[in-house]
């Protein structure tokens, strides 16, 4: 009695599964694969079927990309283990047979890892911002462009704003849990930024430091100069449209040549290969 007693009085953080709370709150795949289709079918006036997740994590992106249609291929390319194995027992374990032999998860340097041509290589969730010098990025894009097919897009995504520049935190309550954003440091000089995902529960429970990221706040006129050396035909930037009504972001991104000034915002750019 005793010991169960003790597992009973296990608090809520220390149960908490920190990769399904991340997909939870930050992660929206439909949306991500919605944008690249279409996208693609405005460039190339047809459907990519051929997808390569970089910096894939749990790869949420790679399954819901082959349930949408028995074509459809996917490749998740990622450096750490830990993630990947849990999309294998969560994710891959979900599918239908048919679905998962069209995933290939691969342990590895994004890089230098490779998979056959794709139509679409996403970047997601600023994740190469973590390459903080120049070469590094142009060295990724360049990988990109030779994973890419004849036709093919990168499509990243990237943030900015004043929040984006300073030491700031915002919470976000979700049924069960709160997440929290933490830019803890910003060096303008080098554009570096220290930033953490905490968790905190009903109970009072808190999951400190679930992900901490330390990366170089890239400018969208970076990115898209790095894409230009990397070999890409055009670069494209994609900016979110306002709700009237709410004064909110309203999830639609159009190609814009010029944004608006706002405390905190997110892109996508996307370098083309034609």
């Amino acid at each position: 009695m005793p010991a169960k007693r003790a597992k009973n009085k296990r608090s809520l953080a220390a149960r908490a599964d920190k990769y399904r709370l991340y997909e939870q709150a930050v992660q929206e795949p439909e949306a991500d694969i919605d944008f690249a289709v279409d996208t693609f079918r405005s460039e190339f006036a047809r459907r990519p079927r051929r997808l390569r997740e970089d910096f894939c994590g749990t790869a949420a992106v790679c399954c819901e990309w082959v349930r949408a249609h028995a074509r459809n291929r996917a490749w998740g390319v990622d450096l750490a283990r830990e993630p990947l194995e849990w999309s294998r027992k969560h994710h891959l374990a979900a599918l239908k047979a048919s679905q998962r032999r069209r995933v290939r998860l691969v342990q590895g340097d994004v890089r230098g890892a490779g998979s056959e041509p794709v139509d679409v290589v996403l970047a997601q969730n600023f994740s190469y911002f973590l390459l903080r010098e120049r070469r590094h990025l142009v060295g990724y894009f360049r990988a990109a462009y030779r994973n890419l097919d004849h036709q093919g897009l990168l499509v990243l995504d990237a943030y900015g704003g004043t929040n984006s520049v300073r030491r700031a935190s915002e919470a976000t309550e979700y049924d069960d849990f709160v997440y929290e954003w933490d830019q803890d440091d910003f060096d303008p000089i080098g554009r570096m930024a220290t930033c953490h995902i905490h968790f905190e529960f009903p109970d009072g429970s808190r999951l400190e430091r679930a992900f901490s990221y330390h990366w170089r706040m890239y400018t969208i006129p970076e990115i898209r100069d790095a894409l230009d050396a990397a070999g890409f035909t055009a670069t494209e930037a994609y900016w979110e449209g306002v709700d009237p009504d709410t004064d909110e972001g309203d999830g639609v991104y159009t190609a814009q040549v010029r944004g608006t000034p706002d405390d905190a915002w997110v892109a996508y750019i996307v370098g083309i290969k034609r």
